[in-house]
């Protein structure tokens, strides 16, 4: 896991289950086994994108710090997954 963002509304981690499990990443290009955890701090949910969900993401986030961006443009953006979540966050 690694911390990818963090702001006062919005975390996103991203996550690889290849390398969680101790085996190795797929060789190529291609996405491996994993995705991103996005949490909606205000409205206390998260979700978690895998697949072409989260390659849409990933160039999606990539777009906008090619562009020199600012805090608020993450924001948005990320705000468009957020408004997905549903899974409740739980502290133990």
């Amino acid at each position: 896991m690694q911390l990818l963002y963090n702001s006062d509304s919005y975390a996103v981690v991203q996550v690889d289950l290849s390398q969680e499990a101790g085996g190795e990443a797929p060789p190529g290009p291609g996405p491996g086994r994993g995705g991103f955890e996005i949490v909606d701090k205000l409205a206390r949910k998260e979700i978690f994108i895998e697949g072409a969900l989260a390659e849409h993401f990933k160039s999606g986030v990539q777009a906008i710090a090619d562009s020199d961006p600012s805090p608020e443009a993450f924001d948005e953006f990320i705000g468009r997954y957020g408004a997905l979540a549903q899974q409740p966050v739980i502290a133990h």
